[in-house]
């Protein structure tokens, strides 16, 4: 139980929608919805609701904006997710997830309560899928790790930046074994599990999700 006021901001980029979640959240006792620029002092948790049609890269930013250098947790309220975007939202560091049919004022205090107190909450069918997500990455993931070294299951290795950061320049396979003193089959096996890792279509999709991750 909340012993605090949870600080909510939230974020849509229609104005209507923006006013509706506003209307369900701001009578209630125990939320402070306020501007997101409003950074002053919080006696509480920090607690940001975005709706999202889809999870396009305007989302996106707008997540990694969110949760960059901040305190505070984000409850999405989704139309509809993709089984590659339900992963990207979860390894973002989205706490919470409702479906926009289902969002009630019930349910969405109760999700910007479980975000406050660092817990998470999914729908049921959101549940099973990301579980076998989950299942499926780690698989590849411990195919990839025969390669040699770890492998995270979000974001890359080290050996996997250097990969693609030789990629980049333009080196092909053989070049970058050269240069890394890896076998050609290492060096395959490194990007073909990274790519399906991370649910990236081909070379040219992971050397610019690097660059737009910052990677390389």
């Amino acid at each position: 139980m909340l012993t605090k006021r949870v600080t909510v901001t939230v974020h849509a980029s229609d104005p209507l929608s923006r006013a509706g979640l506003i209307s369900h959240l701001r009578h209630q006792p125990t939320v402070d919805v306020v501007p997101d620029q409003d950074d002053g002092d919080r006696d509480g948790p920090a607690v940001a609701v975005m709706l999202a049609e889809q999870i396009d890269e305007p989302t996106t930013t707008e997540l990694r904006r969110l949760l960059r250098g901040r305190d505070q947790r984000v409850v999405l309220v989704a139309r509809e997710l993709r089984e590659p975007d339900l992963l990207a939202v979860v390894e973002y560091g989205v706490r919470a997830i409702i479906w926009r049919h289902q969002a009630t004022e019930q349910r969405l205090l109760s999700a910007v309560h479980c975000a406050a107190r660092g817990e998470g909450e999914l729908p049921p069918d959101l549940v099973s899928r990301l579980l076998n997500q989950v299942g499926r990455l780690q698989r590849a993931t411990t195919t990839g790790a025969t390669a040699g070294g770890a492998v995270p299951l979000f974001g890359m290795a080290p050996r996997e930046v250097d990969v693609l950061r030789l990629l980049a320049e333009g080196l092909d396979t053989r070049q970058i074994s050269e240069k890394l003193a890896y076998s050609e089959r290492t060096v395959k096996n490194i990007l073909h599990a990274l790519m399906t890792r991370l649910q990236l279509t081909n070379r040219a999709h992971a050397v610019a999700y690097a660059l737009r991750e910052g990677y390389i």
